[in-house]
């Protein structure tokens, strides 16, 4: 019998679907007002070190394709 009673110390009721769909916005909304946009000058210096690593990686792979059918060519023929 007093485990049945205990059951219904430790059980939460959720509120409604109602309810968690507005916290759900309210809480969307305040992590939204926390972000912050980058400036002229950092966005410039990201957009650069990003094209310098796809140039990079593009070359990696442009010289592994060449590389490695070159080879396929000489051991097969």
């Amino acid at each position: 019998m007093a485990k049945s009673e205990n059951a219904n110390v430790g059980k939460v009721s959720k509120p409604n679907v109602f309810v968690r769909i507005g916290m759900f916005v309210r809480q969307m909304f305040q992590e939204i007002s926390k972000v912050v946009a980058p400036s002229g000058k950092e966005l410039l210096g990201w957009s650069v070190a990003v094209f310098i690593f796809v140039v990079l990686l593009m070359l990696f792979i442009t010289s592994l394709d060449f590389g490695l059918g070159r080879l396929m060519v000489t051991l097969f023929g």
